[in-house]
């Protein structure tokens, strides 16, 4: 589904922050985040050799020291004029684990979609109680 006003504020800012990491190869992906109060929080991911945390991760840890509950959108995008990029699978398990209902925006032929989490992973089981 084409993103909303809200949820082009979460693209635009994670495509700011990246247009600003310039050529720091420690930072190349930046991610914003936006909770239910409409609050955006944005982070950069960490490069290091032994596999460091990605930007959606670390927006992640922002949000939480910030008091949010609960995040409503998340977008990431690379820099160099990379633009808005999908989460690797382990962001994306991440984000269904800790925010089930959140939106991803991701890039597409016509410009950005928004999807659910649960749409970007192959098979999400049914947790058994």
């Amino acid at each position: 589904m084409e993103p909303l006003i809200s949820e082009r504020r979460v693209i635009d800012a994670a495509e700011t922050l990246a247009r600003s990491l310039g050529d720091n190869d420690n930072h190349t992906v930046a991610a914003a985040a936006m909770d239910v109060d409409g609050r955006i929080h944005q982070a950069a991911n960490v490069y290091h050799f032994t596999g460091g945390p990605c930007a959606e991760l670390v927006a992640l840890g922002v949000a939480a020291a910030a008091g949010a509950k609960q995040l409503l959108t998340i977008a990431a995008a690379g820099d160099r004029g990379r633009g808005l990029i999908p989460p690797c699978g382990r962001c994306r398990q991440v984000l269904l684990d800790h925010h089930p209902d959140i939106l991803v925006a991701v890039p597409a032929e016509k410009g950005p979609v928004v999807r659910p989490v649960r749409k970007l992973l192959p098979v999400v089981p049914r947790r058994v109680v």
